[in-house]
């Protein structure tokens, strides 16, 4: 792992939509290099920044590190390829690894069969050099490896991650459709807001948006909350350099006043995001009350809402999602004069039912759902405000 020692490439994986944000995010941290691709930004740093990058970057979901390309005609040449790495040089053959890929080739019929063919050459590699071979173990590998294929492409990664980094950690209660907490803190730093503003998220559910808002408020790192990561147990894993940042980040934190608001409807969910904000711990700053957006009276200044409201998928009626949308937008005219307003769905026609002219419309995915991020201006006084039409 000697290519480890100096600067070298890597690349944080995110949720489409969300690029431009990690990019920021990346450059804030102190990357060089920094290039946006689809899904991912790719950045140069050294050891030390691969491990800030895991603890700080709140709209990554892996940090990557490639170390090897070539091209492929067939499963055997990926065979050959793979087995020909050193993998000596990674681990030794009484431990373990995992193999994650993700293909879009028409080489493979199938996404496992790589996996399966690359599984193969590493154990075929060891075996002739000391007869013995390392365990596959998915669950808590030694090493977790990354092969993306595309076409006749292979890039090999090292995964320095684990668990995906939207496993914060601070998160035990869920409602059915709980939003991703790297979808989460996205959203918020897409909305423009800054912690001396009320931020209010009138359909809560367990409270991930909020949490979010919060971390980012108090500069609290959204790793802090986790056990482990992949990289601890590479062979270069550098235990004091990692304490010396974990620490260094940690006294970065701050202690503002902010002022956040969840609405929930259901007694049930409110409790269930009363406790996550428990456990990540920002109570302090976050109040999650058992009452509609709707009859919930804001702050009267400028502020910011953040909604993720149901979509419909699960509603028997579409009259009731309509419904539902145009009372949130009847609401935000009534009650929120110098707020932006920002709903995220994937019902486009739910949204246009809001009954206000969006600024921005961002394209976002929620899971396999495509959804618009939108942007109401609530205009104080005069301004009119336009309808959709």
């Amino acid at each position: 792992m000697e290519f480890l020692n100096k600067e070298f490439k890597m690349v944080a994986k995110t949720i489409y939509g969300l690029e431009e944000v990690l990019s920021a995010e990346l450059l804030k941290l102190g990357a060089k290099n920094i290039e946006i691709h689809n899904r991912a930004v790719s950045f140069i740093g050294d050891i030390g920044f691969l491990y800030k990058a895991n603890l700080c970057l709140r709209t990554a979901m892996k940090i990557l590190v490639p170390f090897d390309s070539f091209q492929i005609s067939n499963a055997e040449d990926l065979y050959s390829k793979i087995k020909r790495i050193k993998w000596e040089d990674f681990i030794s053959s009484n431990q373990s690894f995992a193999i994650n890929s993700v293909v879009s080739s028409d080489i493979f019929n199938h996404s496992n069969f790589p996996t399966l063919k690359a599984k193969d050459a590493i154990v075929d590699r060891f075996r002739e050099i000391d007869g013995n071979r390392p365990d596959v173990d998915t669950d808590d590998p030694d090493l977790r490896i990354n092969l993306h294929i595309t076409g006749q492409e292979v890039i090999v990664s090292l995964d320095s991650s684990g668990d995906s980094l939207h496993k914060r950690g601070y998160r035990d209660k869920t409602n059915l459709a709980p939003i991703n907490e790297v979808l989460a803190a996205g959203l918020v730093l897409l909305s423009g807001w800054e912690y001396h503003q009320p931020l209010i998220d009138g359909m809560c559910g367990s409270g991930t948006i909020l949490i979010e808002a919060a971390l980012h408020a108090n500069n609290i790192p959204p790793g802090y909350y986790r056990n482990s990561y992949a990289f601890q147990k590479w062979k270069n894993y550098d235990e004091t350099l990692w304490n010396l940042i974990y620490e260094s980040t940690l006294n970065k934190i701050k202690d503002r006043e902010v002022a956040i608001y969840g609405c929930e409807i259901s007694r049930n969910v409110q409790r269930k995001a009363v406790e996550n904000v428990h456990l990540a711990k920002v109570e302090d700053v976050v109040d999650v009350k058992t009452i509609s957006f709707q009859e919930f009276d804001p702050p009267k200044r400028r502020g910011v809402v953040i909604m993720n409201p149901p979509y419909g998928e699960r509603m028997d009626k579409e009259d009731d999602i309509i419904a539902l949308y145009k009372s949130i937008g009847d609401t935000l005219k009534s009650k929120y004069d110098g707020y932006d307003a920002w709903v995220i769905s994937s019902n486009i026609n739910a949204l246009k039912h809001i009954g206000l002219r969006p600024s921005r419309k961002i394209t976002v995915f929620n899971g396999p759902l495509e959804c618009k991020f939108m942007k109401f201006e609530m205009y104080r006084g005069t301004k009119k405000i336009h309808k959709l039409v």
